[in-house]
């Protein structure tokens, strides 16, 4: 059983915006390394998913975690109102990593748009590799698949893997 972290998850608000664009370049600069990403010239990293996020729209929900005042990571959830949801993107700073922070917060997550889930990450980040394998199984024991499916108008790019599971596992 995974004790509770000294966390919190809540769904981000238009005045959290500035904190998590500043994580999102956390985040950005972290998978850059699998992807070989480089920022615009302006030190920038793509931001369609952060625009999504706080675009108003009902099918996107956004999450900042906080340990305290400090914020800690985030996450964005896509397709909230479709059968499956999509954890779009999920970062926690490397200070809290290994922590049980980052598998608190995903469960957190999860648990407020129950159903079917499905989370993509590359092969080549061993450690997201590990960490979506262990979500997969502490959220859905036996219940979850895994398969790689190629990045959609990037064929430049290697397939992602893609973790799928139902939450609460029935």
């Amino acid at each position: 059983m995974t004790t509770q972290p000294d966390v919190t998850v809540r769904p981000a608000t238009p005045t959290d915006r500035p904190t998590i664009e500043r994580l999102w370049l956390l985040f950005r600069h972290d998978l850059s390394e699998f992807g070989g990403q480089l920022p615009s010239p302006d030190g920038t990293f793509r931001r369609e998913r952060l625009e999504a996020a706080f675009s108003g729209d009902a099918d996107w929900a956004a999450y900042l975690f906080t340990v305290g005042e400090r914020p800690v990571g985030f996450a964005f959830v896509r397709a909230v109102g479709q059968p499956t949801r999509v954890l779009n993107s999920f970062f926690v700073v490397r200070g809290v990593r290994r922590t049980g922070i980052g598998l608190w917060a995903v469960r957190e997550v999860v648990a407020r748009h129950p159903g079917a889930w499905e989370i993509a990450f590359q092969e080549n980040n061993a450690k997201a590799v590990r960490f979506w394998r262990r979500v997969a199984e502490e959220l859905a024991p036996g219940e979850w698949g895994e398969e790689r499916r190629p990045v959609p108008e990037r064929p430049d790019l290697a397939p992602d893997n893609w973790i799928s599971f139902r939450y609460p596992n029935p």
